[in-house]
């Protein structure tokens, strides 16, 4: 350390690359340009990470006034409209465009899953959306949305919630949680949106000077990631078309202002984020749960152990006040806010992946990763390519890397603002950037169609969650029956999680490389899970959800308190206005009832 007074020696700038040196490096740019065309890339696209005055980013060639994703269109309804809207073919168009939908794949019958139901009735597995008892309206929008049959957790998902039971939901990833309950809660609301929701103006003739309203929504959607809420914000403004529910989703980092615009002009799905729930219910004038009819908590779990302990029991507490070194657990929720005949479905083993994802894993020393990469890349036909890292430094190095070798990618980490996150997620969404390169937090629950490719750059450490957040990022590829690959990178550094990934591989059928044999348990037709996620009492939640009736959320007491006040809770306690519900992402909670299993 310098004395005081001493200035700390400045480190010198790198020295000047010589004539011939800039001319070899444009050079092998050039080369790697065209290779990278010759193999069908489309050009790269100059994003400036800059950040700028405001917090907006200025990616090159994305027009400055690019929307926020809740403002996202959604349908209008007129008043002079019977009880369905006229079609919007433009509209539709938006909606139902077959880039941005993730269509079943034809592999999805060759799924086997063990399906386990525990609660007070049998519940029995529609096989089709025609037989399920859906509002016509719906059933028209499930066929637009590309949907042939139900996946096993919305076949019993479905009649589970229109028979007015709270759910808990556990399920694989890319099962097709978010229709399972969006599809039941919202066909069920529609016959009944004009005695159910709140008056709110003709958006034909909407002054947002004297037609605001104060937003009383029927549903409230709550998960732990922004880019998750805008995806389910998405299916809503869907499965929504030609009816008069109105969604809305409010998420941090994106200006209040939009986001409470949209919501003075009525709001009757909301899907949000804690953090910005949390503030919006400050304002008793903007918010009121007094019309709550039906509560999701999506992926409970992770909601719980990613920070947002203390805004979680701020939700579902009575009064508001925290008490102290409360240890929440999603068993304890489901306990207490959740009726007790709720239902318990469960499909397949959470935390196991399936057959549909062909999974390799090369041994690549940690310092030729980069050309492994590259190598990988063009080995490929061009395809949207998803690729995981550790950290946010090792993100942005594998971004510049990529785009310096002539490839179409951005990237994403929790770091940047959230106009770059959304700008990168649209670039890859509608692929001009079909090559996304992200930490495993920011791509959590992340689903975007025609993902064929996962690329773990680096494997999750077992300090930071190991095995199952390996399944999650494979879990991007092969969704809702389509066939895809993950590829992952395995070297030394990655032996704590050696086991588990063999028996993944194991459980999936998959091929296990000779330099992970020391890993193959004695009898691998015999797999022990120490996670417990085979467990049929393990804790934890997936795509839990309220059934109409169930009780809990207290609109006249509570957080604000008083008549129409909306509030969380107060002497009733609970939460979910007239309903109950919630749910997470990994495990279940078990109770009651002996299972009721049936295969699929």
């Amino acid at each position: 350390m310098p004395d005081a007074g001493e200035t700390t020696p400045t480190r010198p700038p790198p020295p000047a690359m010589s004539d011939e040196a800039l001319a070899a490096r444009k050079e092998l740019l050039a080369q790697d340009l065209a290779l990278a065309k010759d193999a069908g890339w489309n050009n790269p696209i100059p994003f400036n990470y800059e950040t700028v005055v405001g917090g907006e980013a200025e990616p090159d060639e994305i027009r400055q006034d690019a929307q926020w994703l809740s403002d996202a269109v959604v349908y209008q309804w007129d008043d002079e409209f019977g009880d369905v809207g006229e079609p919007n073919p433009e509209l539709e168009k938006v909606l139902f465009d077959d880039e941005h939908l993730q269509r079943a794949g034809g592999a999805i019958k060759a799924l086997s899953y063990e399906v386990a139901v525990e609660g007070p009735e049998k519940v029995l597995p529609v096989r089709d959306f025609d037989d399920a008892g859906l509002h016509p309206v719906m059933l028209e929008n499930v066929k637009l949305c590309r949907y042939s049959v139900p996946t096993p957790i919305q076949s019993y998902c479905i009649p589970a919630v229109l028979t007015g039971h709270d759910v808990v939901a556990i399920a694989q990833t890319g099962s097709g949680k978010t229709a399972a309950f969006l599809v039941p809660i919202l066909s069920k609301l529609m016959g009944k949106a004009r005695q159910l929701a709140a008056p709110r103006p003709n958006p034909a003739r909407y002054n947002p000077l004297t037609d605001r309203v104060r937003a009383e929504p029927l549903v409230l959607v709550v998960c732990p990631t922004r880019e998750l809420a805008c995806q389910i914000f998405d299916e809503a403004r869907r499965l929504c078309y030609r009816t008069m529910l109105r969604p809305c989703v409010v998420y941090g980092g994106a200006p209040t202002r939009n986001q409470r615009e949209q919501l003075e002009m009525g709001c009757d799905i909301l899907i949000a984020t804690p953090g910005r729930l949390i503030d919006f219910m400050q304002n008793l004038n903007l918010l009121s749960f007094r019309r709550l009819k039906f509560t999701v908590i999506d992926e409970a779990d992770e909601l719980l152990s990613s920070g947002w302990e203390e805004a979680m029991e701020k939700l579902f507490s009575g009064s508001g006040e925290l008490l102290p070194q409360v240890s929440l657990s999603a068993r304890r929720l489901a306990k207490e806010y959740m009726e007790a005949d709720h239902m318990r479905i469960k499909v397949g083993r959470v935390g196991s992946t399936h057959q549909n994802i062909t999974q390799t894993v090369v041994y690549v020393d940690e310092r030729e990763k980069d050309q492994a990469l590259f190598d990988l890349i063009f080995s490929n036909e061009p395809q949207r390519t998803l690729i995981f890292v550790n950290s946010k430094r090792k993100c942005d190095m594998v971004d510049d890397f990529l785009y310096n070798k002539g490839l179409p990618c951005t990237s994403i980490h929790s770091d940047r603002t959230q106009r770059e996150r959304e700008d990168a997620l649209r670039s890859f969404r509608t692929a001009r950037c079909p090559i996304l390169v992200a930490t495993g937090v920011t791509a959590r629950g992340l689903d975007v169609a025609n993902v064929k490719h996962v690329v773990n750059y680096d494997l999750p450490s077992t300090q930071h969650d190991g095995i199952t957040e390996y399944v999650h990022r494979i879990g991007r590829t092969a969704r809702i029956g389509n066939e895809g690959k993950a590829t992952s990178f395995y070297n030394d550094r990655n032996e704590d999680i050696g086991e588990d990934l063999v028996k993944i591989l194991l459980e999936s059928k998959q091929e296990v490389p000779d330099f992970l044999e020391q890993f193959k348990p004695e009898d691998p037709e015999t797999i022990e899970w120490r996670d417990g996620t085979d467990d049929e009492s393990d804790d934890g939640l997936v795509g839990g959800f309220g059934a109409e009736d169930a009780g809990g959320f207290d609109a006249d007491a509570g957080f604000g308190g008083g008549e129409d006040a909306g509030g969380f809770g107060g002497d009733a306690g609970g939460f979910g206005g007239d309903t109950g519900g919630f749910g997470g992402d990994d495990g279940g909670y078990s109770g009651g009832a002996e299972d009721k299993v049936a295969s699929w």
